[in-house]
């Protein structure tokens, strides 16, 4: 007999395809499958056409039906969960052709139907419920030789004619409905028996459900789901339960829960699972065993995953430690990782692409990088490089050597725009042209943008947030293990906030690259990257490298404008000025201001007369180029974009022979604003003025840009630091052959540099959460609130609960940003779990379940505003704190606004209300109740409240200018001179760098005093320095020693230097290590003083520096030999 004949009675249309589903199950797994999704559609349609608490969703597919919250409130997610297992097998089976459903997916997938079928009759069933210990039995299931596998056409065959049933029969309901009075007799036939079936639920419920749902083989199907995502059919006998020999206990035997096996044969990796109680770390020295095992009987150590059903582990014992995962490797995956534990190479034997990333510091931030992941172990790294000073570069060499070195295979470079993502991808197609790359958000083209193929892909974070979702072939299309290292451009907070679950979700290396001083990077970031705060894996900041001679530093000039700075008043007009001030029409209702703060000026009131002046000073003032005859490049940094239209405006009237070419608007607001950009980047065409709102402030590299323009305040360091970046990059040759830019000009009109200068150490305001995360954990709050009052609050707490389960029951734990807090979401998924909000419990739902996408539908924007207003109100009447009172007045300001609509029929509905809450009586007794009350009224009225706009106001009133004054720029300090002199200097020993003498240098051979006499006149007579420059010299070690700074020492040479000592003694790990690391320090800057081998990071290998790592004698012949190299150049 079927299983499934407890349907019988009450639900002969579920049981006819669930007994089919059974009797296919062991003979047509496709088949099988099938029919479990046509019986839980069949099953979703009754409950949606007569269960009454159930609320039509957007769509009537299968997948928008049990994504409804009300269904999830109504079964709980236990039943939830099995819905989406039956749907995803039914689709595969419907759909996928290459990877068809198994012969474990289809029992699997038809006991989930079972228990989904008892819950609706035990739920629903008119005459008889089910035995609540009727128990699905494996075991009962036959197989038959008659019955042939399906195929997929058949399939499509079988869906289209059920289809078409479907489609008669509501045809035929329709027909029903042809005249309104039939259409009622149906509707009230319909309500009659809603009401039936609501009532048969409620008697139901009432009888405790002792079912048993076989929860522990849901977790199972959705271990045996997530191996599917990943490729693993799991459809041989060896690949669950798999015997093992050599465990210690009393038999020898065990068995591993699952084995993943390679195209050889021997084992990839295996998988313990524990129940969903346990920590899945739990079975790590289970499954060490098992791998033991494996590995005495295949000679390869599998690759190890613990899991619950909630939490996943990978441990590769030898390579990392165990971490966290958010899935499982596909096979691809899993063979590349066993072949990195033979054929990595050391990252000090694979040398770097110096035509990348030839600069000092470039090289020491991609040892660095190398060193945290090969010596360190660890997986993360944060460079913080000025801007301009080639952190793409750096990041391409980076990619490139750990490539060559096995280390990595795909990598995803992820930036926050557009322009920023094309503008990655074209410098990896300049230098690492070999190897193939893709720009995601562009379409797939096998030739020139293949997705598929690319070893490097580059998108945005949003594009990536969906690419994660989509599956191909029943696989995902980028599983956990896809990346082998993210870079991240521009790491910074609000990049840690909205995308951190890419990160969580790739098993991978992870480097970020930012502009940022370390200084001013938040601790957010430094968490992301396990960093301490203020210590990233390297820095190189804008002092070095504008020190360095690597960037230009700029000249600062704060410009003072009256009215910018003070405001416009009325009485300080002329008399000319103030009766044009009179004539303006300042609002509807006639008032006239006595004066208009600085604040609001290029808001809304624009004066033609200081953006004029502002004008007048860049072009008179501005750095030059084409001898002179053309202001060079120029961004102005605009307030709005109306204040940046109205610059443009001004300069075409007043220099209108240059055709509106010269100056244009670049912002979000212009169409093709990129091909802007791209005319911008070229030195000799227009624009050569940006006026830019945001658009410029970060990311755009035109080296030809010279003068800087702030007319906007700007009060974060990290945006004004990014911003001066614009500026800060070498442009060789800008002026004429050997004539190149050494300095850039910030002309400050808004006291921007006073203001960093006085403040040295502020921080940048906290990023505001998104206000659907900030409205869940209020209420979180108000539930704590309302159950510690002095009175009693029940309905409101019980309403506020609700509230929350629903959010919560929406939580789509398919996605992959809830899968990771699945756990949490599945606790509070069931209502038992809101009976008692306990501390734990509540942190639970703040820490964990907050901001978590979901598809319950809370309404427009300004609704969710005042949901918030409400509620802060809430929680300051119940402290009664004094805070009250000015939420108070927002609200009456509120119903205010809301009586100016009184002819809109929604608002005068509640018309008596609005009234009411403007009068102080409503105020006097006021409860959570009534202003909760208030809430639930007024929401949805929230969004017909338009903001007032003041309408645009343009004047031509004197403003006044100074001179400007050149003032330090905040950070930097002074030494300018002679950074532009290194920089000078710089460049000239790259053209002559195959001058003898100058080899000499390089490569560490000891220069003659004829040597030094030739390069100074040398020098001299080519104009690089002079006489009070080289005399400068003398102070700092002579010019010998200033050469070798710059040039630093060649690696050969300085290898060489040491052969002899390597020869003589057996050096163990530590000595080799620290002698790599004097060499690198030459390497770098070319001298190296002896005292700093007893500092770090020569400290990090021994405390005593090197005197604990050598002995004395060796101690002293390396101090020997360095200090040798140095004199070398000190003829």
């Amino acid at each position: 007999m079927s299983q499934f004949a407890f349907l019988a009675a009450d639900f002969p249309d579920l049981k006819k395809h669930a007994e089919k589903a059974e009797k296919l199950a062991l003979s047509d797994p496709r088949g099988a499958c099938f029919r479990a999704r046509l019986a839980l559609e069949t099953a979703m349609k009754w409950l949606y056409r007569n269960e009454p608490t159930l609320r039509q969703p957007y769509g009537r597919e299968l997948a928008a039906l049990i994504a409804e919250p009300t269904f999830g409130s109504l079964a709980g997610q236990a039943i939830v969960k099995k819905a989406v297992f039956i749907k995803n097998h039914g689709n595969r089976a419907a759909h996928d052709d290459r990877r068809p459903p198994t012969a474990q997916d289809a029992p699997a997938t038809v006991r989930e139907l079972f228990h989904l079928c008892f819950w609706i009759a035990r739920t629903y069933a008119r005459t008889a419920r089910p035995d609540p210990a009727l128990a699905f039995d494996l075991s009962r299931l036959e197989k038959s030789l008659t019955i042939s596998a399906s195929t997929v056409a058949q399939i499509q065959k079988v869906e289209g004619e059920i289809k078409a049933e479907r489609q008669r029969a509501d045809a035929a309901e329709a027909a029903l409905r042809t005249s309104e009075e039939a259409h009622k007799a149906v509707e009230a036939e319909r309500d009659a028996i809603r009401a039936e079936i609501a009532a048969i639920r409620k008697a139901n419920q009432k009888i405790p459900d002792d079912h048993d749902y076989s929860e522990a083989a849901t977790r199972d199907s959705f271990i045996d789901q997530l191996l599917t995502e990943a490729g693993w059919p799991l459809d041989q006998e060896q690949d669950r339960e798999f015997p093992v020999q050599g465990m210690p206990n009393a038999t020898g035997q065990s068995f591993v829960d699952y084995v993943l096996w390679g195209d050889d044969g021997k084992p990839l990796a295996l998988v313990e699972a524990k129940r969903s109680r346990k920590d899945s770390r739990t079975g790590q020295q289970q499954a060490k065993l098992y791998a033991d095992c494996l590995e005495a009987r295949y000679g390869r150590r599998p690759v190890m995953f613990t899991t619950n059903g909630y939490e996943h582990w990978i441990w590769d014992d030898a390579m990392y430690p165990a971490r966290r995962i958010s899935g499982f490797l596909k096979k691809d995956e899993l063979h590349l990782l066993h072949q990195r534990r033979s054929n990595l190479k050391k990252l000090r034997d694979v040398p770097l692409d110096e035509d990348i990333a030839g600069r000092f510091y470039q090289q020491r931030a991609i040892r660095r990088v190398g060193e945290a992941f090969e010596k360190h172990a660890q997986r993360k790294a944060l460079l913080v490089m000025a801007t301009g000073s080639g952190k793409t570069r750096t990041v391409i060499a980076l990619v490139d050597q750990l490539m060559r070195a096995n280390r990595v295979k795909r990598v995803l470079f992820l930036a926050d725009r557009i322009a920023l993502v094309k503008q990655a991808h074209g410098a990896f197609k300049a230098h690492l042209g070999a190897t193939p790359s893709a720009n995601l958000i562009e379409r797939h083209d096998p030739r020139k943008n293949d997705h598929s193929g690319a070893r490097v892909c580059l998108s945005t974070y949003p594009t990536m947030m969906g690419l994660v979702e989509q599956m191909q072939g029943g696989e995902r299309r980028f599983g956990p293990g896809h990346f082998d290292m993210i870079v991240i451009d521009e790491a910074h907070r609000s990049v840690y906030r909205k995308y951190r679950a890419i990160f969580e979700y790739f098993d991978c290396l992870l480097v970020g690259l930012t502009a940022t001083p370390r200084d001013e990077i938040d601790k957010d970031t430094y968490s992301l990257f396990d960093l301490e705060k203020g210590v990233p894996t390297d820095s190189y900041d804008l002092d070095d490298a504008v020190d360095d001679g690597y960037l230009v530093p700029p000249k600062t000039i704060s410009v003072p404008l009256k009215f910018q700075r003070e405001g416009i008043a009325y009485d300080q007009l002329s008399e000319d000025e103030k009766e044009e001030w009179d004539a303006i029409e300042w609002d509807e209702d006639g008032t006239v201001p006595d004066r208009v703060e600085s604040a609001e000026l290029n808001k809304w009131l624009f004066n033609i007369d200081t953006v004029d002046k502002v004008l007048e000073h860049l072009m008179r003032n501005g750095i030059k180029v084409a001898d002179g005859d053309r202001l060079g490049k120029t961004i102005i940094f605009a307030k709005s974009s109306k204040h940046a239209r109205f610059i443009v405006d001004r300069f075409n009237i007043n220099y209108p022979h240059y055709k509106g070419e010269f100056a244009q608007l670049i912002d979000y607001s212009v169409s093709y604003a990129q091909s802007l950009i791209d005319d911008f980047s070229e030195a000799d065409k227009s624009p050569h003025i940006a006026v830019s709102v945001d658009m410029l402030d970060t990311g755009i590299d035109v080296p030809e840009v010279v003068n800087l323009v702030f007319f906007k305040i700007v009060r974060s360091k990290t945006k004004f630091w990014q911003m001066v970046g614009r500026g800060t990059r070498l442009a060789p040759d800008l002026f004429g052959p050997g004539a190149d830019k050494s300095e850039f000009v910030i002309f400050d009109f808004c006291q921007n540099l006073e203001f960093f200068k006085e403040n040295p150490n502020v921080s940048d305001a906290s990023g505001t959460l998104p206000i659907g995360q900030r409205l869940f954990v209020t209420r979180v709050e108000l539930i704590e609130a309302l159950s510690g009052a002095d009175t009693a609050h029940d309905d409101l707490v019980a309403q506020t609960k609700k509230r929350l389960f629903d959010e919560v029951s929406a939580m789509p734990v398919e996605n992959f940003i809830v899968r990771a807090k699945r756990r949490s979401v599945l606790r509070f998924q069931n209502p038992d779990a809101w009976t008692n909000l306990d501390l734990d419990a509540r942190l639970a739902l703040t820490d964990e379940v907050a901001g978590l996408p979901t598809a319950y539908d809370d309404g427009a924007l300004p609704a969710k505003q005042f949901d918030l207003l409400i509620f802060n109100a809430h929680l300051q009447l119940l402290k009664k704190a004094a805070g009250f009172a000015r939420l108070q007045k927002r609200i009456v300001q509120f119903a205010s606004n809301l009586e100016a609509l009184s002819n809109v029929p929604m608002v005068a509905k509640q018309l008596e209300l609005i009234l009411e809450i403007q009068t102080e009586t409503f105020w006097e007794d006021i409860t959570v109740e009534i202003l909760d009350a208030v809430r639930r009224k007024l929401r949805d009225l929230a969004e017909l409240i338009e903001p007032k706009e003041r309408k645009d106001i343009i004047t031509d009133f004197t403003d006044e200018i100074g001179p400007g004054g050149v003032l330090d720029m905040p950070d930097i300090g002074s030494g300018v001179d002679k950074a532009r002199f290194k920089m000078k200097m710089r460049r000239f020993l790259e053209q002559q760098r195959d001058h003898i003498t100058l080899m000499k240098v390089k490569r560490g051979e000891a220069l003659t005093k004829q040597d030094l006499s030739e390069l100074e006149r040398f020098l001299v007579e080519n104009g690089v320095a002079d006489e009070t420059s080289m005399q400068g010299l003398v102070d700092e070690g002579g010019l010998g020693r200033f050469l070798r700074s710059l040039t630093g020492l060649d690696r050969g040479a300085a290898k060489g230097a040491f052969s002899a000592f390597v020869a003589r003694h057996e050096l163990s790990a530590d000595q080799t290590e620290f002698l790599d690391l004097v060499i690198d320090s030459l390497t770098e800057s070319g001298i190296v003083d002896p005292k700093v081998f007893y500092e770090s990071p020569y400290t990090d290998i021994d405390g005593m520096g090197i005197a604990g790592v050598f002995d004395r004698d060796q101690t002293q012949e390396i101090i020997k030999i360095v200090r040798t190299l140095n004199d070398a150049v000190a003829a």
